[in-house]
């Protein structure tokens, strides 16, 4: 079974649209920040990868916008890693209001690619990142 990390969320008003319900786009924002803080939380340090000529980028979304979240609600995002290869790994995410984990808002399944920063092709994974991927996987 994988090891989840929860990440909160407070939805601000910058991150609606007239209407009060969360636009789009800040999903991904909630999701890439979680991602970040849970990379922080295992020890994964990104400007250290970048210094050793390695970074990760989003290599492919599926995306289900399920329910609205709205204005001043307190949401988390569930992170967990469902598959690690060679240069690559995916996580699975989902969104829900605060102690309501029956009702997903959104989820998505993100591939996270490692890249050689100079020339920005796919390259392994690095081995302390990919030991802490299947420690928590």
């Amino acid at each position: 079974m994988s090891t989840e990390f929860i990440w909160p969320v407070r939805v601000y008003f910058e991150d609606t649209d007239a209407g009060g319900v969360v636009y789009h786009a800040n999903y991904l924002k909630y999701f890439e920040r979680a991602r970040t803080e849970w990379f922080n939380h295992l020890g994964i340090d990104q400007a250290l990868l970048m210094r050793r000529n390695t970074v990760f980028a989003v290599g492919h979304i599926d995306i289900d916008f399920i329910k609205p979240a709205r204005l001043n609600e307190r949401l988390a995002v569930i992170s967990v890693i469902s598959k690690s290869k060679g240069a690559s790994f995916i996580t699975e995410q989902q969104l829900f209001r605060e102690n309501d984990r029956e009702n997903i808002l959104c989820r998505a399944n993100v591939q996270i690619v490692s890249l050689n920063l100079d020339s920005f092709t796919p390259c392994r994974l690095p081995a302390e990142v990919k030991e802490e991927l299947q420690r928590v996987s």
